[in-house]
């Protein structure tokens, strides 16, 4: 089952497409990774959702990756007396630990943290960004502040304290909990919510364990400050702009995209660009042209992968939304100026053999107009690397790993296959040609590529080039 887009698709599954029925049809219409979101549903919800997506791995032979995206600390504030207050610009409005349900001047924000790390001057933003409080005056446990942009404050909506990095960890109770059920039952990305600095992944990468691989959602301004720090210690990476959007100004957050996605192709990391890009498809079977545009800035600048979030969750048209994106990808995939883009950013390789090999690979596949790139890979690290030089034509990742198979469905351009390692050359090449031939990426006579590591099966020894012919 060849895709025909090189960037890769991830659809949040929800009440309106978690019956296997529903997952099956988005998976024929274009999803490469299904991304389970724990801010919502049960375990036995994720559970159903899991077999329905490896019961169709199993009937079609493909690889599908699971993302379990973690929910992360929710700072939100506390009840309001009438359910909630209007404030007003101009007003004096307290926060504090006093659980006494609240008014239009006062109400618990129960997140003893949070005042422990405001200065005055700091911003508080309330429900999105729609409220906007200014501290001028704090203690360790409560904090006035004048209102800047007023408007109507209900029950626990969110707070965000935009430029504070606060002492919390990035995994809750229910984060740890999720965690462990996640893991048992296989997922392949595990994406980490509230990221503030690079120490907050090293107990996220003990307790996962080598698992999964990890997903690390940029979403806070503090780790913009941290950016290469945070891609190193990361297996992936993630845009996700709804929440830099409420951080940050908006207008910062399109320079931004770019920047994060040529700093992790720069350093060979999958990135995955978030949040509203087909917004208006949740109660409507047509995109916005502004929303198409979105998706095509993604793939234009090389991002590995876009994402469907309440489109394709709890949207109206979970399918179409699928399918709207899939022929967005592949229309600005056979753009002349998406493939220029793609050589001008060409990043140099660095000194080592995988790297050498890989640049080679592409040069050669470009110059003999190869079918495909064939790359054998115990780990994935070959074929990362392969992917990270986007050459012009598809690559195939061949593993003898299921695990690795998976992970390298959120990989651009990658077509991942899970088969038995090569056991001598002549293996090798007959082998890759067999898979490139099967999967309908080359005919009889086509030259392919072949990356390989002598002695063979050995993890991280890429150091080998074949020309083949199928």
């Amino acid at each position: 089952m060849r895709r025909n887009h090189l960037t890769k698709i991830v659809a949040t599954l929800g009440p309106a497409s978690s019956d296997p029925a529903t997952i099956r049809t988005l998976f024929e219409s274009g999803v490469d990774v299904f991304r389970l979101n724990f801010s919502h549903g049960s375990h036995d919800d994720h559970l159903a959702s899991v077999n329905a997506i490896r019961e169709i791995e199993r009937d079609t032979g493909r690889p599908i990756a699971i993302m379990m995206d973690l929910q992360g600390p929710k700072l939100r504030v506390g009840n309001f007396a009438a359910g909630e207050a209007t404030i007003e610009n101009g007003d004096t409005f307290r926060l504090d630990l006093d659980e006494e349900d609240g008014d239009a001047s006062r109400v618990s924000l129960p997140h003893r943290e949070i005042f422990e790390a405001l200065e005055v001057g700091n911003d508080l933003l309330v429900n999105d960004g729609r409220i906007r409080l200014r501290v001028k005056e704090c203690g360790p446990d409560f904090a006035l502040t004048e209102v800047v942009t007023g408007g109507v404050i209900s029950n626990h909506k969110g707070v965000n304290v935009p430029g504070v990095v606060l002492p919390l960890s990035p995994l809750t109770e229910k984060d740890r909990a999720d965690m462990r059920f996640g893991l048992d039952q296989g997922v392949d990305w595990c994406a980490l919510s509230f990221i503030q600095r690079p120490e907050d992944l090293a107990e996220a990468r003990r307790l996962v364990a080598g698992r999964a691989a990890i997903m690390t959602k940029l979403e806070k301004p503090a780790a913009i400050d941290r950016l290469d720090e945070i891609i190193e210690l990361s297996d992936a990476v993630m845009v996700a702009r709804g929440d830099l959007g409420v951080e940050l100004p908006p207008e910062e957050v399109p320079s931004l995209q770019k920047q994060i996605v040529r700093v992790c192709r720069q350093a060979g990391k999958p990135v995955v660009v978030a949040t509203q890009m087909l917004e208006s498809m949740v109660s409507a079977p047509q995109p916005t042209r502004a929303e198409a545009s979105d998706v095509a800035t993604a793939v234009f600048d090389g991002a590995d992968a876009v994402m469907l979030s309440a489109e394709s969750a709890v949207g109206k048209f979970p399918v179409e939304s699928v399918g709207m994106m899939s022929r967005i990808i592949e229309r600005v995939e056979q753009a002349p100026r998406w493939r220029g883009l793609m050589d001008a950013d060409q990043p140099e390789p660095e000194a080592t053999a995988a790297d050498a090999i890989s640049a080679a690979a592409h040069q050669v596949a470009h110059t003999l107009s190869a079918a495909a790139i064939v790359t054998y890979t115990t780990s994935g690290s070959t074929t990362f690397r392969a992917a990270r030089e986007r050459p012009a034509v598809p690559i195939i990742g061949l593993t003898p790993n299921q695990n690795t198979a998976r992970r390298l469905a959120i990989v651009w351009g990658v077509h991942s296959i899970f088969t038995s390692d090569a056991d001598s050359f002549e293996d090798m090449a007959e082998k890759a040609g067999r898979h490139a031939l099967a999967d309908g990426f080359a005919k009889a006579g086509d030259r392919i590529i072949i990356t390989a590591g002598v002695p063979f099966g050995t993890p991280g020894a890429t150091n080998l080039l074949r020309i083949a012919r199928v």
